[in-house]
């Protein structure tokens, strides 16, 4: 029988992860779906006992989303208006049961192209926190999924937090996405928008897009060109050459990379209007 192991200390998780490889389980959302079998194989690592990586805090003006904090957490948590794409996408995470299980962390971890949680988190500027028996270190999350199933994350190491910093806190947000049906599906596209405005001009703006590239995608040129800009008719500088040009975007079963890059310069334009047109979201 493989060893199952449920620390109750984050030191007493490392400990096991510095002996042997093993594989880390918590909401299993994404890991019994992947397991060719009705049961993990090998020594695991359930996380879901170590009280202290379950919750949302602020430190330093900085948002910690501790490693098994839930979707549903996140849609319960007193957050500022940033993060309501956040909220968003928690909401379009599967089902009910699944929303109640499946963590922020996981989803990350599972480095699925088409995540919902990861053009959100982009945009919010967030950072892994990942441990290991030896030290800490943090990542930006862009450079700590580096390419579909792949992540940075080496031997021993375990992430412990996501973490958003005080200035990415700011501004109002939102979150869309495309696909086949309404509910329980694939994204063919998805984009995050996060739109700090100031006297009706922006003042910073964070625009990620999901499920159309190998990994989720800063527009950070069409950042640069929306800073600065009135919020009046804002969605006109979004083209879609523009959007194309920072896309690799992907062809599968669901569509082609042409049609994506479309579909994620449209969604951005709409997200922008919602943000800067309350009675058009209102409507």
């Amino acid at each position: 029988m493989a060893a199952y192991h449920r620390p109750d200390t984050l030191q007493g998780a490392l400990d096991v992860l510095a002996e042997r490889p093993v594989t880390i389980a918590a909401g299993c959302t994404d890991l019994f779906p992947a397991t060719q079998g009705r049961t993990l194989t090998g020594p695991v690592l359930d996380i879901t006992g170590i009280a202290g990586l379950r919750g949302i805090s602020r430190e330093d003006g900085a948002i910690r989303i501790g490693a098994t904090t839930s979707w549903t957490d996140v849609i319960r948590a007193e957050l500022p208006p940033a993060f309501d794409m956040l909220k968003q996408a928690a909401r379009e995470v599967g089902s009910i049961q699944i929303q109640n299980s499946g963590t922020v962390a996981g989803n990350i971890c599972n480095a699925s192209p088409a995540a919902d949680g990861m053009p959100c988190l982009a945009a919010l500027d967030a950072e892994v926190e990942i441990a290991s028996a030896k030290n800490t270190r943090t990542l930006p999350l862009l450079h700590f999924v580096n390419g579909p199933r792949r992540t940075a994350l080496e031997p021993g190491e375990l992430v412990t937090a996501i973490t958003i910093p005080e200035k990415a806190t700011r501004g109002t947000s939102r979150f869309l996405k495309l696909g086949a049906r309404k509910y329980l599906v694939i994204s063919i596209a998805m984009v995050a928008v996060r739109l700090d405005i100031e006297g009706g001009t922006v003042r910073d703006a964070g625009l990620a897009v999901g499920a159309c590239s190998a990994v989720a995608t800063r527009l950070t040129d069409l950042e640069a060109t929306l800073a600065g800009q009135p919020s009046s008719g804002l969605s006109q500088h979004i083209t879609d050459a523009a959007v194309a040009a920072a896309l690799s975007p992907i062809d599968d079963i669901r569509a082609n990379g042409p049609y994506r890059a479309h579909a994620a310069a449209e969604l951005l334009r709409r997200a922008v209007d919602d943000l800067t047109q309350p009675a058009r979201a209102a409507a």
